[in-house]
């Protein structure tokens, strides 16, 4: 299982004690893991650019466009502007680049964070030597050598602000280790990884978790692996591209993909019409409680219409007519779904071949024992801690990222300059340098 916990350890919790009770069940024990950027004392750490999982420069593309779309919420609907489309491509070089480098030695996003903000005549340098980015590159060059600068800051600057909130020791110190892989389906090692975010930290972390959940969906979306269940509370709170394609191919992998969200509106707000509508009209199971508005209504017309019998009564001084008739009618209709109470749900779910539902559409209850629960609440443990963690420990890795980055820099920068003085012609007379200039070649 991977949980995304919005208001973290809620759900965490739960899964913890559930899988302590239940982990004799299994054939292979899963590991249970924490992603939290609040308490790092419990919590694990794990690199979402491992070298290991990025295959191809593709790899890089898409946590690129993650990154960046979760940092700038409102390019969502822009994708495909130049001004949109330009910092993912530089970012993109950079990831590639270091994953090249020393086989993936400091592909880390706190490494990319961290390189980025390099001077450009050093970037650029060290860049230039990766063969694979350099068409990614070349606008940006050419940008600086033909000294437009306002326009290399333009599709630069925005990458550099939005990646620079990232830049602060707790992130750093979570991303940059390699505690466990986000396979968590894998029949060899299974896992529940659960992943916490914080309401007042949203716009920081949620980019970050945004990364974190592509990269887990692309090695978990595979064939031969165990069943497994994608939980994302409050979903509109993270920025997942190509949703829609894991709805529609995860299921025959035996992945379980659930998404809550408070309503319909909140998801176009954040993901476009566009996306939100492919999104609502591709899940086959839906669950509702009290909504309103255009989202009562769009879940009504979903249901459908019944043939409903009518009654009408007519009453005169002489006597007394009863009509009766059938009509088509909203199973549910929308002020229906905007009145239900706390524990009332309505919705519609899907069957198979072999499993057919006579009754696919509900409107019912929970019935909940809640002195039951409350009682196996109070008895539930706490999430253990991971290992002390002390703020000496968190400044000492973070500025060894930037030592890493600085020698990287520095070493490249000698390897460029040992090899032009090596292949540099020996220096010519006064007459012969005055000749040259003349001819326009560079000494």
């Amino acid at each position: 299982m991977f949980l995304y916990d919005f208001k973290y350890d809620d759900l965490s919790r739960l899964a913890y004690n559930k899988l302590l009770a239940y982990q004799n069940n299994y054939a292979v024990k899963p590991k249970f893991y924490v992603i939290n950027f609040d308490d790092l004392s419990r919590t694990h750490r794990c690199n979402p650019l491992d070298p290991e999982g990025m295959e191809d420069i593709t790899d890089a593309t898409e946590a690129s466009r993650t990154i960046m779309m979760g940092l700038n919420r409102d390019w969502i609907k822009k994708q495909g502007d130049f001004f949109v489309e330009s910092p993912i491509n530089f970012l993109t070089a950079v990831i590639w680049y270091l994953r090249r480098y020393q086989g993936g030695k400091y592909c880390t996003l706190p490494h990319v964070i961290e390189l980025m903000q390099a001077d450009y005549d050093k970037l650029f340098a060290v860049l230039r030597e990766e063969e694979e980015i350099k068409v990614l590159i070349n606008p940006f060059i050419s940008a600086y050598q033909n000294k437009a600068m306002a326009q290399l800051e333009g599709q630069i600057a925005s990458a550099k602000i939005g990646l620079a909130r990232l830049s602060s020791p707790q992130l750093y110190y979570v991303l940059s280790g390699n505690d466990f892989t986000l396979d968590v389906n894998n029949p060899l090692e299974p896992k529940v990884v659960c992943v916490g975010n914080n309401p007042q930290k949203l716009q920081v972390y949620g980019a970050v978790l945004s990364l974190y959940i592509s990269r887990m969906i692309k090695l978990v979306n595979r064939k031969a692996q165990l069943k497994s269940s994608l939980i994302f509370d409050e979903f509109p709170t993270i920025y997942f591209n190509n949703m829609d394609s894991l709805i529609a191919t995860a299921r025959s992998n035996k992945v379980a993909t659930t998404l809550a969200v408070q309503d319909f509106s909140q998801l176009k707000k954040d993901y476009g019409a566009e996306q939100a509508e492919v999104i609502i009209g591709i899940v086959g199971n839906i669950i509702s409680g009290q909504v309103t508005g255009d989202t009562a209504k769009k879940l009504s017309e979903n249901f459908g219409k019944i043939m409903q019998d009518r009654e009408s009564k007519s009453i005169n001084s002489s006597d007394i007519s009863i009509s009766k008739s059938t009509q088509m009618d909203y199973a549910i209709p929308a002020s229906k779904i905007a009145a239900l109470s706390s524990g009332e749900f309505v919705g519609i779910v899907a069957d198979t071949p072999d499993q057919k539902i006579r009754l696919k559409m509900f409107h019912c209850e929970i019935q909940n024992d809640h002195e039951a629960i409350a009682k196996e609440e109070a008895g539930y443990k706490p999430i253990p801690v991971v290992e002390n963690v002390s703020y000496a420990d968190v400044i000492e890795n973070y500025s060894k990222i930037k030592a890493d980055v600085e020698w990287l820099l520095e070493e490249e920068c000698k390897k460029i300059r040992d090899r032009q003085s090596v292949s540099a012609p020996a220096t010519p007379a006064h007459g012969e340098k005055e000749a040259q200039n003349d001819m326009g070649v560079v000494l």
